[in-house]
């Protein structure tokens, strides 16, 4: 099953300023070190977005969760880096009970 309304999926660029890319998000802190690692870069958050939103696109959901936010989606795929690595991750995707556009929540590696 593809994620539904996948072609209107979207990152919030503060998803990943604030948060995936960013070095003091007591969270986010380790996805950052890792994915700067792999060539990806805060000044320019258009190429993960874009990465990520082709995972959203083109793989099957794996697992579909509900939560008081609305249903979660598991995505995952293999991106392309910028330094060239072939790289598994997981992405999870919500889509609210009236916002019908899927949006980022998070992704890890694999």
């Amino acid at each position: 099953m593809k994620l539904p309304n996948f072609q209107n999926a979207f990152v919030p660029p503060e998803k990943l300023a604030n948060y995936l890319l960013s070095e003091i998000h007591p969270v986010g802190r380790s996805k950052a070190l890792f994915l700067k690692n792999l060539g990806y870069d805060d000044s320019d958050t258009a190429i993960l977005a874009q990465d990520l939103l082709t995972i959203a696109r083109e793989e099957d959901v794996s697992v579909i969760r509900s939560s008081e936010f609305g249903t979660k989606y598991v995505i995952e795929g293999l991106m392309r880096t910028p330094n060239g690595s072939l790289v598994a991750m997981r992405t999870v995707w919500i889509i609210g009970s009236i916002d019908l556009q899927p949006r980022l929540a998070t992704a890890y590696p694999v």
